[in-house]
């Protein structure tokens, strides 16, 4: 019983939940580049978001069925992996399942080059992103 009153000392000394931050307090920012956060988040918002982490920089979809080509699936993960806006600080996977006809889906190889596509989008968005808040 004596763990009762010692929880309630420990919520008690922490003022509260009610308790305002004070204006001196510093603002928690994003731990990576901004603009590809974004533009990650909106080259992929065709895309179910599973999670996404800005302070570890990582974007995980869920599955994506393409209504033209039910037979096949896709999720991709995204690492951003600088706070600059640099081409390698962006690294992309796709994965690909196919149907097996029986209501369950298997895995399938993705062209290298739909990672490269999604890259490419991702930091041309990021570009775009930038220069528009250069020019205000």
């Amino acid at each position: 019983m004596a763990v009762v009153p010692l929880c309630l000392l420990a919520v008690s000394a922490c003022g509260g939940g009610g308790s305002r931050p004070s204006k001196n307090a510093p603002v928690a920012a994003i731990g990576v580049n901004s603009y590809l956060w974004r533009a990650t988040l909106d080259t992929l918002a065709f895309m179910p978001l599973q999670s996404a982490d800005p302070y570890g920089g990582v974007v995980i979809t869920d599955w994506y069925v393409n209504p033209e080509k039910p037979g096949e699936r896709f999720k991709a993960t995204v690492y951003i992996l600088d706070s600059r806006l640099r081409a390698d600080g962006l690294n992309v996977t796709v994965f690909k399942e196919v149907s097996n006809g029986t209501g369950g889906w298997t895995a399938a190889p993705t062209s290298d080059q739909t990672s490269t596509d999604i890259e490419n989008a991702i930091l041309t968005k990021a570009r775009q992103l930038r220069l528009s808040n250069l020019r205000g």
